[in-house]
């Protein structure tokens, strides 16, 4: 078992507690968390999504990226009302390193839906100032590579049949660990 993960998450829940004025103190971190690192931190209560925040670059270190999405997660996700002290001990978190994202090339949308790896891939669309991710754990629930790409552009801001040839991919993979319930 990878002893990372438990730590990640405790740090992680730790940094939202931390905002309820909780006694939850950072224990001693290993080297490892003050290397440049991105992170998403996904919050879900009961197996629904509670809150999802990352960073799809690494620009400053690791724990402190833990640390800042994981209470961007819990309070800064425009898709939910800030997390209550109340929801803390039903809400399960999840944490993701991401690869260094890698640029895709493509000659049309058939070609990069053809590259995508289901399972396997978090992808990154780019269009002029439009921009959207899902992380690999979304083809759980759009296993689909034709579909996976229709709701990224949605989720991008754009319409799901868009096509544009300076549209922009590029694919990154991460580690999971997630609390055990």
């Amino acid at each position: 078992m990878d002893a990372r993960g438990p730590l990640l998450t405790r740090l992680a829940r730790a940094a939202i507690a931390r905002e309820f004025d909780q006694a939850a103190e950072r224990p001693a971190v290993p080297d490892w968390l003050g290397q440049p690192g991105a992170v998403f931190v996904t919050l879900t209560q009961h197996g629904q999504l509670r809150g999802c925040i990352g960073s799809l670059e690494a620009r400053r270190p690791l724990l402190d990226d833990l640390e800042a999405n994981a209470r961007a997660a819990a309070f800064g996700d425009p898709r939910f009302p800030p997390l209550q002290v109340e929801e803390l001990p039903h809400t399960r978190v999840e944490v993701s390193i991401l690869s260094r994202p890698e640029p895709m090339s493509f000659a049309d949308e058939a070609d990069a839906i053809a590259q995508l790896r289901p399972g396997v891939d978090g992808v990154i669309l780019e269009w002029h100032r439009q921009r959207g991710t899902f992380l690999p754990q979304v083809w759980d629930q759009l296993p689909d590579p034709a579909q996976f790409m229709r709701h990224l552009k949605q989720k991008a801001g754009l319409p799901a049949d868009f096509w544009a040839d300076d549209l922009h991919l590029a694919r990154y993979t991460v580690e999971k660990f997630k609390e055990s319930p």
